[in-house]
């Protein structure tokens, strides 16, 4: 199947968020699709997928104009999405999931042993079998969820399946059983769009390149003729400079010191020390126990055994409140529902968790609120018209750097990092980056999971490893290589 979209446009509003589209498709091809956060790349795709309707432009399939006015229209298209945002219901289980709206069904009621045995099929694709098919979708881990949509995405026997950013939540090893079904998908004439901001899984996985930025179409590249300068350039308009930011930093004393941390039942003997201004990196599988460590510190997870020190003193943190309190800070993985409040401004969710700096008698001062926030936006580039504009009408990157300023406007002794760059495009990243070496510069010890071995490799001092629930070991990030923390993170020696 080919697509051909031409003079896409798309207004929300006053707000253009794409203007005179062009983008070809070709069978059996891997076509990726890039541009920073809030260039359009969703929109369009949505728009190919009838979740939103153009303002203008055309849409043909094998030389043929078509409309698409729903997701119904686009699935008898044979045309498939996984979103960036996941889309399943927590209430329902996974084959109710997978199969909603069409379901099996035998003598006009719903067939549940071959839902459940289809289920089973696509899941074991991509390498999911362990899943039950009967679980709450909404018990799942984030990556789980993630095979899942991939797996209906698979079951609908789409000739052209759209991919927006699909390994953001996965393991090395789920991302490689990603690959291998695209490769067969594309062997088998499937057209696969791959949007995503990493970009070696880019010149691994893709054919092509199409650039947009800032709701317009910039160029198109064929992987083998370009490199990642040129990409960077056409998506940033400008020498983004150092991928990975230098840090020169006096490492500080003792600022964190953990010994024997456990919880109940996800991670046991975990031992560590932090100093102020050093980065710890924490690498290793989904499921390892990573996040776990920063949910204990944090009082999410209860400590049930182990000892924490901060700057010499026991910490006593049985609450995220506590933890607040006494220093600690905590940039969750999933910013949608534990790092944000959508329904809420900018503002209010950046003054948040330190608004009583801002409060006299129980009443907020909100010229001072207002102008701290605006100091905040403009320091960490956030991209929105108005601080008052709702945080979900922000795209990933900046709602991630909403999160950060939360904690950037009363900078806490400790920062947990849990996949601070998830889902933000590659300018993004970079000034993520600035923002983690500054606090370092300022004497936060910050612990960060990332599941990007380049990004831990390149940001950390040091590099704890975990391998199910237990310390695989913690290696110095000038002498580490990826097959070192790979190795360790698969209880390798």
């Amino acid at each position: 199947m080919q697509i051909k979209m031409s003079g896409i446009s798309k207004a929300f509003g006053p707000v253009k968020v794409l203007e005179g589209v062009d983008f070809a498709l070709a069978a059996g091809e891997i076509h990726a699709l890039m541009g920073e956060n809030g260039a359009g790349k969703s929109t369009l795709m949505k728009i190919l997928c009838g979740v939103y309707q153009a303002d203008a432009g055309t849409i043909e399939v094998d030389g043929h104009a078509v409309q698409i006015h729903s997701t119904t229209d686009s699935e008898h298209l044979g045309i498939a999405i996984i979103h960036q945002e996941l889309n399943l219901i927590p209430q329902l289980s996974v084959m109710e999931n997978l199969f909603l709206a069409r379901e099996p069904r035998r003598f006009g009621v719903i067939d549940s042993g071959r839902m459940r045995r289809e289920t089973q099929h696509w899941l074991a694709l991509v390498g999911a079998g362990q899943i039950d098919p009967d679980i709450e979708a909404g018990k799942l881990s984030i990556g789980q969820q993630q095979m899942v949509e991939i797996a209906k995405a698979l079951s609908l026997n789409a000739q052209v399946l759209i991919m927006d950013e699909p390994t953001a939540a996965l393991t090395e090893r789920e991302i490689e059983k990603l690959f291998g079904i695209m490769a067969d998908l594309k062997a088998k004439g499937v057209a696969i769009v791959y949007v995503s901001h990493r970009m070696e899984e880019i010149f691994r996985v893709s054919d092509k390149i199409s650039v947009l930025r800032d709701g317009q179409f910039v160029g198109e590249r064929v992987i083998a003729e370009t490199g990642f300068d040129e990409i960077v350039r056409l998506m940033v308009g400008r020498e983004l400079g150092d991928r990975f930011p230098k840090r020169a930093v006096e490492i500080g004393t003792v600022r964190l010191a953990v010994n024997d941390l456990a919880d109940q039942g996800n991670i046991a003997g975990i031992g560590f020390e932090v100093h102020a201004g050093e980065v710890l990196g924490v690498a290793g599988l989904m499921g390892a126990g990573r996040s776990e460590i920063l949910k204990t510190l944090f009082g999410v997870n209860r400590r049930t055994h182990g000892e924490v020190m901060l700057d010499g003193q026991a910490l006593v943190a049985r609450t995220p409140s506590q933890a607040i309190a006494a220093g600690i800070g905590f940039v969750t993985e999933d910013r949608k529902s534990q790092g944000l409040v959508l329904g809420m401004s900018v503002r209010e969710n950046a003054t948040l968790v330190h608004l009583s700096r801002y409060a006299h008698g129980g009443v907020v001062n909100g010229r001072a609120e207002s102008a701290a926030v605006a100091r905040l936006v403009d320091e960490l580039h956030i991209r929105t018209r108005d601080a008052e504009l709702d945080v979900k009408s922000l795209s990933g990157g900046n709602q991630q750097k909403v999160v950060f300023a939360k904690w950037l406007a009363n900078p806490p002794k400790v920062l947990l990092l849990d996949e601070p760059t998830r889902g933000v495009d590659v300018g993004g990243k970079a000034e993520i980056y600035h923002i983690i070496n500054r606090l370092a510069a300022a004497g936060v010890a910050i612990v960060m999971v990332s599941s990007e071995l380049p990004e831990v490799l390149a940001m950390s001092d040091r590099i704890l490893v975990m391998h199910q629930g237990r310390q695989a070991g913690i290696f110095s990030a000038a002498d580490a290589t990826q097959e070192t923390i790979m190795t360790a993170a698969t209880g390798g020696n």
